[in-house]
């Protein structure tokens, strides 16, 4: 954003004083010259007399009057200069407006503007206050809120005015694509995806592919996300418009849409959710240390007993998610399962979290919760030889794996927005299958060839 608020200047009034000053020496020279002339010439003829004027040394000395006006040096005064103030700790409003030599009125009369000017009373460490002055007397400033928005306060007739300039933010597209050779945190990162991006990534097909479970060497991925800009400058990353990840050889496919509700959510190319009524894994990373076996020898009492849910290895403090929405069903300790979280999902479903280090404050039984919100963390408590979450899902009475049991799906698009969907649906298509191909061609080059596109 670009600024130009230089200190006006009285133009038009310097220009008037010239203009007289020109013409009262043209004047007197014309008066001088006639005074001077007009004895010599008063018999002469006027027809004559005009020509006289304009000759000789008279035209030389008329002429050297007009110059010496035009050549007149005029003082102009400097536009006062702008200084940056780079805002330091400890530092406030009333602070960094002593240290410039400006009475602590100005500063006063500038926050009693109110608006976006009070948040001159939050500096951060680090910021930038841009100040233009007069003598002591403050004529503007200038000062970035965020990213997007600059205050901008300038002194009018006496007083000041501030207004609040919004940036023009230009949003463009971008790419990425990768194949899993690690994880999918450092592949996702060499194809230039934040950690943010990969966690939306494995949200958006968390209900199909179980990341902990189901990720092998060769799966693949690609992403067609937003990126902000502000002239040419990118300050952040945008949304996930559509995404695609093949999983074992299956392809899945999300595109972002917009309900008339404002409500944001992914959907497959012909509009089916992809949401489930459950997520897979109640744990954004993790990888299973024990799976569903109904014959399994225990670790620590050494004896066989049915394991009836999955074991998911992972740091201690880990946030555990709530699958489904719910209500809490319990929340206590049991047994060799330590602390546990029973959540009832309607009247068919339940699911069970145990040997967590700790609970959601304020959790409570009866409490409604949402999918995905945190309702503990991970821990060892009870009968366990390392930090992990137990896991069970239940239907009726019945325990089933969760890792393989079919989940019910979401509502799809509505008729109403469904056509609307489907062209964006058919553009975000065509742009994953160009990534594809751009994968493919690259694949082909040498082995420096990128994987990102912009």
């Amino acid at each position: 954003m670009k600024f130009d608020y230089s200190a006006a200047e009285p133009a038009p009034r310097r220009s008037a004083h010239r203009i007289v000053l020109i013409v009262a020496l043209c004047g007197v020279g014309i008066a001088a010259l006639m005074s001077r002339e007009t004895s010599a010439n008063r018999h002469m003829p006027d027809s004559a007399m005009a020509p006289m004027l304009l000759d000789g040394d008279n035209a030389a000395r008329y002429d050297e009057s007009i110059q010496s006006a035009l050549t007149d040096s005029l003082a102009v005064p400097q536009a006062s200069e702008w200084t940056n103030i780079k805002v330091r700790s400890g530092d406030t409003l009333s602070t960094i407006f002593d240290a410039q030599g400006l009475p602590p009125d100005e500063w006063m009369a500038l926050l009693k503007l109110g608006g976006d000017t009070l948040e001159l009373k939050r500096l951060k460490s680090g910021e930038e206050i841009k100040i233009r002055r007069e003598g002591d007397q403050l004529q503007e400033l200038i000062y970035a809120l965020d990213e997007l928005r600059t205050l901008n306060v300038r002194r009018v007739d006496d007083q000041f005015e501030a207004v609040t300039l919004t940036a023009e933010i230009e949003h463009r597209q971008a790419q990425a694509a990768g194949t899993i050779t690690s994880s999918l945190f450092n592949d996702g990162a060499r194809a230039g995806l934040t950690d943010r991006m990969v966690m939306e990534l494995a949200e958006i097909f968390g209900y199909d592919v179980d990341f902990a479970l189901d990720l092998r060497q060769g799966d693949r991925f690609a992403v067609v996300y937003d990126e902000l800009y502000k002239g040419d400058k990118r300050i952040r990353l945008g949304d996930i418009l559509a995404a695609e990840f093949v999983n074992q050889g299956k392809t899945y496919r999300a595109i972002r849409h917009v309900g008339a509700d404002g409500r944001v959510a992914y959907y497959t190319p012909e509009g089916q959710s992809l949401r489930k009524a459950f997520i897979r894994t109640p744990l954004d990373v993790c990888r299973i240390s024990s799976p569903f076996n109904m014959r399994r020898r225990h670790p620590i009492l050494n004896t066989i007993r049915a394991h009836k849910g999955v074991d998911y290895a992972a740091s201690a403090g880990t946030p555990i998610k709530a699958v489904g929405d719910a209500k809490v069903a319990f929340v206590g300790n049991k047994n060799g399962f330590g602390r546990v979280v029973v959540l009832q999902h309607g009247s068919q479903y339940e699911t069970l979290y145990a040997h967590m280090s700790r609970f959601r404050p304020g959790l409570s039984v009866g409490q409604r919760v949402s999918q995905g919100q945190v309702i503990g963390y991970v821990g060892s408590s009870g009968l366990a030889t390392a930090p992990h979450l137990h896991f069970e899902f239940h239907i009726g009475n019945k325990v089933v794996n969760p890792v393989t049991v079919a989940m019910p799906r979401a509502n799809p698009i509505s008729g109403s927005e469904l056509a609307k969907f489907k062209l964006s649906s058919k553009t975000m298509t065509a742009v994953l299958d160009q990534v594809n191909a751009g994968r493919m061609a690259a694949m082909a080059e040498p082995a420096t060839a990128k994987t990102v596109t912009r």
